[in-house]
C-alpha cells in the first residue's frame, strides 16, 4: 500500500521540525524527511545566536516570540538548550548606521523588545576586548543571547515524536507530484507518499525543492566560516555576542574559548562547505583594529555553513499562489535559527487556514515579481 500522510515536511533543521512540532502538538498527521540527518544541513553550523534587534517589523515579532519560546524551551518541548541571554551588543561607526539603529531601537521598544542605544564607553563596559577607536555608538538589548542549535533540533525531533509525528532520516525528496495545479504526492528514495500539502524548509536547498512543484524560490546558498579559539583564559564574565557592524566580524563564548566569524564579501554563491584560508585576511584586519587582543589566540577548530540568500536579505515565508497547499519557509539570510521557533507556529497557522500568530504577508515570495522588495536591515 502506498504511505500517507496529511502534511509532508521536507527538511529536517529547525525551521522543519519546528513546524513538524506545532503541526503534531495540534494533531496533524505529519511526516517529515531529511535526507542526512537531523540539523546536518544548515542548522547545526550555525554560530547559535538568538536576538530580537531587527529593522522589520514581522523579524523583530518573529525574533521575539522565538525568544520567548527558547526561554521555555526545557518546559516545550523539554530539553536543555544552553540558553544564555547576555545580549547582542551592535557596535557603530557610521553615521547612517547610527540613525538606522536609533530607529530600529524606537521600533523594537514598541513592540516589547527592551533594546536601547549605549555610549562607546558603555559599550567597551560590556565588551571589554573591543576597541572603541572610530566608534559612534553602539545597540544592545539584554534578552538576547546565544544557545546550542543541536539541541534545539534534537528537542524538537523528540518532542515531535512523542507528539505522533513520524521523522525519517536519509529519505531524501525527488519529486512533488501535482495536477491541475493541486498536490497528490511526494516521490522519494524511499517510495511514494500520498499527501495534499507540502511545507519546503529545507535552507538553502529550497528552491531545488519548490522546483519540483514548479514553484520558483529564489534563494541562493553562500558559504559562511566560523572559528573557534583556543582557550581564552579570564574571559569577562557575561560577555555578550559583540559584533562590529561595519566589518560584520562578530564573537561570543564558546566552551574555554570564542567564536568568531566574519562575512567573506568576495564569496562567490554556491554549495561550497569545505573551509579555507581566503577570509582570514579580512578577518584578520578586523580583529587587529577592532579587538586586537584576539589577534594572537590560537584556532582549536572551525568549521563552513551556508546562509539560504533572499533578493533582498529577508525570508521568504507563505503558500504559493498557482500550486495549492505548498508552503514554504527558506531564504531567511543568516537569521532562520533564531526565528525558528515562531516560524513553525506560523506554519502550522497556515496549514490549518487559521490567521498566523505573525502577520507574514508581506513576506511572500510574490512580492518579487511586484517588485515589492522588503530588505532587512540587521543582517550579519
Amino acid at each position: 500500500m502506498t504511505e500517507r500522510a496529511e502534511v509532508i515536511v521536507v527538511g529536517g533543521g529547525v525551521m522543519g521540525l519546528s513546524t513538524a512540532f506545532h503541526l503534531a502538538e495540534a494533531g496533524v498527521d505529519v511526516l517529515l524527511l531529511e535526507r542526512d540527518e537531523l540539523g546536518s544541513g544548515s542548522t547545526c553550523r550555525a554560530a547559535g545566536g538568538v536576538r530580537a534587534q531587527f529593522s522589520d517589523p514581522a523579524n523583530i515579532e518573529l525574533a521575539r516570540r522565538s525568544l520567548a519560546a527558547f526561554e521555555r524551551f526545557g518546559q516545550r518541548p523539554g530539553a536543555e538548550i544552553d540558553l544564555r541571554q547576555h545580549g547582542y551588543l551592535f557596535l557603530l561607526d557610521d553615521e547612517a548606521d547610527v540613525d538606522a539603529f536609533e530607529a530600529g531601537v524606537r521600533l523594537q521598544n514598541e513592540l516589547g523588545v527592551p533594546s536601547r542605544m549605549l555610549t562607546v564607553d558603555q559599550a567597551l563596559e560590556l565588551s571589554p576586548l573591543v576597541i572603541g577607536d572610530g566608534l559612534l555608538a553602539a545597540a544592545f538589548s539584554p534578552t538576547d543571547g546565544h544557545c546550542t542549535p543541536e539541541a534545539v533540533v534534537q528537542g524538537y525531533a523528540r518532542g515531535a515524536r512523542a507528539l505522533g509525528a513520524r521523522i525519517r532520516r536519509h529519505c531524501e525528496v525527488t519529486g512533488i507530484e501535482v495536477a491541475d495545479g493541486v498536490i497528490t504526492g511526494v516521490r522519494t528514495t524511499q517510495g511514494l507518499v500520498d499527501t495534499s500539502t507540502v511545507v519546503v524548509a529545507a535552507g538553502a536547498w529550497s528552491a531545488a525543492v519548490g522546483e519540483m512543484a514548479g514553484v520558483p524560490l529564489p534563494v541562493v546558498p553562500l558559504r559562511r566560516q566560523i572559528i573557534v579559539t583556543s582557550e581564552m583564559p579570564n574571559l569577562p564574565a557575561g560577555l555578550p555576542m559583540t559584533i562590529d557592524f561595519g566589518t560584520t566580524f562578530y564573537f561570543h563564548p564558546e566552551g574555554p574559548g570564542l567564536l568568531v566569524g566574519m562575512s567573506d564579501p568576495d564569496q562567490q554563491p554556491g554549495f561550497h562547505l569545505s573551509t579555507g584560508d581566503e577570509w582570514l585576511p579580512g578577518l584578520a584586519d578586523a580583529v587587529q583594529r577592532r579587538a586586537p587582543a584576539l589577534a594572537e589566540v590560537g584556532i582549536a577548530h572551525r568549521w563552513a555553513g551556508l546562509y539560504e540568500m533572499s533578493p533582498d536579505h529577508n525570508a521568504l515565508i507563505g503558500e504559493a499562489a498557482d500550486v495549492s497547499r505548498l508552503l514554504y519557509a527558506t531564504g531567511f539570510s543568516g537569521h532562520g535559527f533564531l526565528q525558528g521557533p515562531a516560524v513553525g507556529e506560523v506554519l502550522r497557522d497556515l496549514v490549518l487556514g487559521v490567521p498566523p500568530v505573525v502577520d507574514v504577508s508581506g513576506l511572500s515570495v510574490d512580492r518579487f515579481a511586484a517588485s515589492s522588495e522588503r530588505p532587512e536591515l540587521n543582517c550579519v
